[in-house]
This record gives structure tokens, C-alpha cells and sequence, in this order.
């Protein structure tokens, strides 16, 4: 809704009339008291409507307008104060007196330059908005929040919401229609790919977009995880290429960034994770053996943890060792065992191999 300020005008002072010219004051009166004129006493004309001097003045202060300027309302004639106290809106945003347009909106009135969108904040006088959640908001914003609320991206060229998946350009994403194939013409679905600035440039502007079988011809290597082309440093692993940040451990995700790693059943992990996944522990601490490993009785050992089970002392890969109920002996303690039970461990002995190299 638009309002309009008043027609305003000023004071007009009579002037001696025109040679050949006679003027009457006889049948001139007033507007306000109803009395004459006196000769040559000035007289305020204002719409056809004549006034002693003292006797214009406003309808509510009684005061003569400053300036000559004067607001009329309902056939009334009020000072630009008083006309602006009781009748003018007040702006919802900078409480001012609005004057001229007005902006009716959101149960308020507005000057044109304070009603803006909030979250843009774009003028909306001439753009029309949307009430979304009790602000005003432009149809960008509102398109915006509502994608937000569904989980789905706003198109960077036409504003839209982007229903299937999106195209990823320069930094933004689209509806793929709005491109076509640098090299074929073809208009792009989201399978497009982003060749970055080549040789000899460094303008990110200069990025083009390809469709999938002219970018396969160019012979740029794709991730293997995010499937977008890598125009940087490359990884070459498990038979695939990928993006230094993009190659990661499968159980925690984090990249390798040059360090080793270990293969298994087609996936990467770190050596963390592969030993705690497919390594051995320790029969005695039970902790991963993340060096050599000995494996004896069915079990493996770390390498300083590999001790006689009766007096502890360290054994190593040449040391001879007995078992005694699945626990290795030195052979030390075992000669002090009785002659019967030495008699069926050098039995057991001698039908199984006890020791396997580191």
C-alpha cells in the first residue's frame, strides 16, 4: 500500500492589482473569522480561499506555518509537525515519520529504504517478498531457506532449488542444463567434470566443464572416492587414483598423507588399525606385535616377552625349549623335571616341531 503526502503550498501575499484593474473588498471575508479586509492589509490565497494573515494558521497548534508549508487533511490545514503526530505512520525499523511512501507490511509501515529482506538485505519494495517464520525475506533467501529445511542445495544461476544432484562448478553448484560440454556441446548432466586451469594459467575463471566421455578422452585421472577429476598431486593405489586427501584408512578415515599403508581384501588401512584388524597379539601382554613376531605352540609371542614358563628366563630363536602344557620350558628347567615326565615331554618333542623361525 502506497500512501501520498498532501498537495503542499505557500502562503500567498496580495499584490497592488494591475494598472486597469479595480479590486473589491466589499464581498471578500475570511475563511476562519468570517470578517473583511482592510486596504492594502495582506491576504493569504490558498486554494481559492482567502485568509487574514494572523488567521492562517494551523488547525491544531494555532501557530502560522513556518516556512508558509502546510499539510491538508479532510479539508484541515496542519503544520509538517503536527501533521506528522497525528496522522503520519511511524517506520517499523527506524521509528521515524514516514512521508510520502509508505510501505505497508508484516503489521507495520515501513519507509521503502528500511523494509528489507533479512537475511540479504535487499530492499523489498519493488522485489515483493515472502513471510517465512515472521521475517520478510526475498524470494532468493526464502528459495534458500527452504532448501536448507529439505536438505537440498539452491541453484548459484537461476536461484532454484536443484531436486537431483547437483553440479559442482568453480566453487558453486547448478542445475546441470545451464552448461553444456566445452567440447562436444552436449548439455551436462552431474557427471560433468571441472577441468582446472591448465598449464600456463593460474586464473581460476578459466575452468571449463566436460562431459563425461570428452573428459575420459583427455586422459585426467578420477578419484576413486569422490570420482571428480585430480589435477594436483595423485595417489595410485589398490588400482585406482586418488586425491592425496581422499586416500584414508577404512577403519578411521584419516589420511594417509605419504605414510605407509597396509593393503587387505581391497581396502587401505594404517598400521594401527591393520594390526589391530588382522595382526597377531602377544600371548603375554596381549598387545599388537608390531615387530618381528615368534610364533611357537600354536601362539605368538613378542620377541622380548618369548620366556621359559617356570623360571622366566628369555629364550631366543636358538634357545631349545620344551612344552609343558602349552607353555614353552628352557631346557635347563627341564632337566630338573623327573625322569617319567622328561620321558613323555621328549616324546611330545621330538613328533611336533617347537620352534619357527622369526
Amino acid at each position: 500500500m502506497v500512501y501520498k503526502k498532501p498537495p503542499f503550498f505557500t502562503i500567498r501575499i496580495t499584490e497592488p492589482p494591475m494598472p486597469g484593474i479595480t479590486m473589491s473588498l466589499g464581498n471578500m471575508f475570511c475563511s476562519r473569522c468570517g470578517d473583511g479586509f482592510e486596504p492594502h492589509e495582506e491576504i493569504v490565497n490558498s486554494t481559492g480561499e482567502l485568509w487574514h494573515k494572523q488567521c492562517f494558521v494551523c488547525a491544531q497548534c494555532f501557530r502560522q506555518f513556518p516556512g508558509g508549508i502546510f499539510y491538508e487533511f479532510e479539508g484541515r490545514k496542519y503544520c509538517e509537525h503536527d501533521f506528522h503526530v497525528l496522522f503520519a505512520p511511524c517506520c517499523g525499523k527506524c521509528g521515524e515519520f514516514v512521508i510520502g511512501r509508505v510501505i505497508k507490511a508484516m503489521n507495520a509501515s515501513w519507509h521503502p529504504r528500511c523494509f528489507t529482506c533479512e537475511s540479504c538485505d535487499k530492499e523489498l519494495a519493488d522485489l515483493g517478498f515472502i513471510r517465512n517464520h515472521g521475517r520478510a525475506l526475498c524470494h532468493q533467501c526464502n528459495a534458500r531457506e527452504k532448501a536448507i529445511g529439505l536438505g537440498k542445495y539452491i541453484c548459484h544461476k537461476c536461484h532454484g532449488v536443484i531436486d537431483d544432484k547437483p553440479l559442482r562448478f568453480r566453487g558453486e553448484v547448478y542445475h546441470p542444463y545451464h552448461f553444456n560440454c566445452t567440447a562436444c556441446g552436449i548439455e551436462l548432466n552431474s557427471d560433468a567434470r571441472e577441468v582446472k586451469s591448465r598449464p600456463g594459467y593460474s586464473a581460476n575463471d578459466l575452468n571449463e566443464l566436460y562431459c563425461l566421455r570428452c573428459h575420459d578422452k583427455m586422459g585426467v585421472p578420477i578419484c576413486g572416492a569422490c570420482r571428480r577429476p585430480i589435477e594436483e598431486r595423485v595417489v595410485t593405489a589398490l588400482g585406482k587414483h586418488w586425491h592425496v586427501e581422499h586416500f584414508v584408512c577404512a577403519k578411521c578415515e584419516k589420511p594417509f598423507l605419504g605414510h605407509r599403508h597396509y593393503e587387505k581384501k581391497g581396502l587401505a588401512y594404517c598400521e594401527t588399525h591393520y594390526h589391530q584388524l588382522f595382526g597377531n597379539l602377544c600371548f603375554v601382554c596381549n598387545q599388537v606385535i608390531a615387530g618381528d613376531v615368534f610364533s611357537a605352540l600354536n601362539k605368538a609371542w613378542c620377541v622380548h616377552h618369548f620366556a621359559c614358563s617356570v623360571c622366566d628366563q628369555k629364550m631366543t630363536q636358538k634357545t631349545k625349549f620344551y612344552e609343558l602344557d602349552l607353555k614353552p620350558v628352557c631346557k635347563k628347567c627341564y632337566d630338573k623335571f623327573p625322569q617319567e615326565l622328561r620321558r613323555r615331554l621328549r616324546k611330545a618333542h621330538e613328533q611336533t616341531p617347537k620352534k619357527v623361525a622369526v
